[in-house]
């Protein structure tokens, strides 16, 4: 496993901006992993945000955020990001970082399953 940790969610006014990253503490390494985000909104299942494969060249993401959300990586710096624009008040989550210990995304990663690594979650409130 390799433990992760967000930083960046926070307050914003609706059609505002936030740009989430997650980090791999410990000196761990995540360049061969398959990192992904998700939230999870009060009352709510955890869903499926955006995921991007090892290399960055694939990325893929929930229609819900398509358009709005890029997700990025950083391998020197050992960090992921997620660019979110535009957001709306559903955007109001627990966002949280997860790693895949494989290098190619897969589809059950999607649905939380292959997850080697879960962050402990970073709060994104959008006000209307």
């Amino acid at each position: 496993q390799v433990p992760l940790v967000e930083s960046g969610g926070g307050l914003v006014q609706a059609g505002g901006s936030l740009r989430l990253s997650c980090a791999a503490s410990s000196g761990r390494i995540i360049s061969r992993n398959t990192m992904g985000w998700f939230r999870q909104a009060p009352g709510k299942e955890r869903e499926f945000v955006a995921a991007i494969n090892w290399s960055g060249e694939s990325t893929y993401y929930a229609d819900s955020v398509k358009g709005r959300f890029t997700i990025s990586r950083d391998n020197a710096k050992n960090t992921v990001y997620l660019q979110m624009n535009s957001l709306k008040p559903e955007d109001t989550a627990v966002y949280y970082c997860a790693a895949r210990p494989r290098r190619y995304y897969s589809g059950s990663f999607s649905y939380g399953n292959d997850v080697g690594s879960w962050g402990q979650g970073t709060q994104v409130t959008v006000s209307s």
